[in-house]
């Protein structure tokens, strides 16, 4: 009786802190997100603390089972609480598991390009002075071998390689117009547009972390297929060292539409 009755006392109190942790932890992913985009601290510092964030999270899951099977024995009413903190728990840390596997999927560089032969040029935005500054060689020595150029060209094309230009029957004029109005319409800044030179510049900002890509889309005359265009694009991040695929996830997303226009 009097362990059922102690289980009885304790099971509240476990419950409530595991909801506190799980929720915790997800406020303070978004704080840390949040106070980044507004500037209140570096970059670094506001993905550091996703790591406490998730380990809280993780607690609170935990807890939640601990205080479920323990509410078993005792009686106690706390199964919304577990539920609840168990359920934050699992959606937090699902979402984020998911960020951390697809950067351990994708090569650590932040640039990606439909043409590494002749790459889109900015000439309104500017590509960081660091650009090719800490490119690794992931242990490889074909890839240590290489200037950092050529390594990140590697890195591309083995993780990339999909990127293409795309080809359209519109003429090059058609084509930068529907260019920039797919550009304003997901938000970006506008920072150039040039129908004479067939090239539209703009920045993306994420959403919480508030990071800007710079991104630059050139439209050509196709040599082989008159009338046509062929379009290419570049999409770099401005800080970090990966960019988790974000890059080439937009070049696909904004030709695929492209494509149907």
């Amino acid at each position: 009786m009097a362990d059922v009755t102690n289980g009885g006392a304790w099971t509240p109190r476990l419950s409530w802190l595991a909801l506190a942790l799980s929720l915790g932890g997800l406020t303070t992913a978004l704080v840390a997100a949040v106070g980044t985009g507004a500037g209140a601290w570096a970059y670094g510092a506001g993905l550091g603390a996703l790591r406490y964030a998730l380990y809280a999270a993780v607690a609170g899951g935990l807890l939640a089972v601990v205080a479920f099977l323990m509410s078993r024995r005792s009686g106690a009413r706390t199964g919304r609480l577990n539920l609840l903190a168990l359920v934050v728990s699992l959606l937090f840390t699902a979402y984020l598991g998911n960020q951390i596997a697809t950067a351990r999927s994708v090569p650590a560089i932040h640039d990606a390009s439909t043409n590494l032969d002749d790459l889109p040029q900015f000439s309104a935005l500017a590509v960081r002075p660091d650009n090719l500054a800490n490119i690794p060689d992931e242990g490889r020595r074909d890839l240590a071998a290489m200037d950092p150029d050529s390594r990140w060209k590697a890195l591309h094309r083995e993780a990339y390689g999909d990127l293409r230009p795309l080809r359209l029957a519109a003429s090059p004029a058609q084509v930068v117009r529907s260019v920039e109005q797919l550009v304003r319409d997901r938000g970006w800044a506008v920072v150039k547009v040039d129908s004479r030179a067939g090239v539209v510049e703009a920045t993306a900002t994420t959403l919480f972390f508030r990071f800007k890509d710079d991104v630059v889309v050139r439209v050509r005359p196709d040599p082989a297929r008159p009338g046509g265009s062929v379009v290419d694009m570049r999409s770099i991040s401005r800080v970090g060292g990966s960019d988790v695929g974000v890059n080439a996830k937009r070049i696909r997303s904004f030709l695929a539409d492209l494509a149907k226009v």
